[in-house]
């Protein structure tokens, strides 16, 4: 049991099964933010200033929770492959990815009382090489089409993936570790399953 009220700024349910995964009770309160890039944003600043956001934005309309928050995105020859738009921009993601190494980047937020701390995983992951009767078989599967790069490690997307340097999770889209870390900067202990007031917080519940 914590104690705290904790609120997702995510309707993301891979984002869900990692707070379930870890314990953490949590209320799902979508962000809704425009995700544009905007001119000259660079990835990573671009994935940490869209999680501090969501955080920001929730948090005033929770002022009472703590508010978690993070954006995912995958990055291939220096573009940035969002969610698929149909099942063609699906397939050319797929095609850049077959193969290849690329970055996917997840920034974290975290967010009480009107304070906010974010955090940046940089993950590299290799996909083996694809046949065109893949893409066109894993997209019919519908798992690609929700998911930045147009794919799923923790789902039938399993199968395509060779090899991941960096953290597992934050690929799925949420670093846990991270998520810990940030928590104890604003003076939240995760006790394995619960959230606590650390030793060195005077915050009041």
């Amino acid at each position: 049991m914590s104690d705290y009220r904790v609120v997702l700024a995510s309707s993301s349910p891979r984002r869900r099964e990692l707070l379930r995964l870890v314990g953490i009770e949590h209320e799902i309160f979508p962000s809704n933010l425009d995700e544009t890039m905007h001119p000259g944003e660079t990835p990573r600043g671009h994935a940490e200033r869209l999680a501090r956001g969501k955080a920001a934005a929730v948090a005033e309309r929770c002022p009472d929770a703590i508010v978690i928050a993070a954006d995912t995105i995958v990055v291939v020859d220096s573009e940035v492959l969002g969610k698929p738009v149909d099942a063609s921009d699906a397939a050319r993601m797929l095609g850049m990815l077959s193969g290849r190494e690329h970055t996917v980047i997840t920034a974290v937020a975290v967010s009480l009382e009107s304070e906010v701390r974010s955090g940046i995983e940089e993950v590299r992951v290799r996909f083996r090489r694809l046949l065109d009767s893949e893409i066109e078989a894993y997209i019919a599967t519908g798992e690609p089409m929700d998911k930045a790069g147009a794919y799923g490690i923790q789902g039938f997307g399993a199968t395509i993936v060779e090899r991941v340097e960096g953290d597992y999770f934050a690929v799925m889209g949420l670093s846990l570790v991270r998520l810990v870390a940030l928590l104890r900067e604003i003076g939240v202990a995760y006790r394995f399953g619960a959230l606590e007031p650390s030793r060195a917080s005077s915050r009041n519940l």
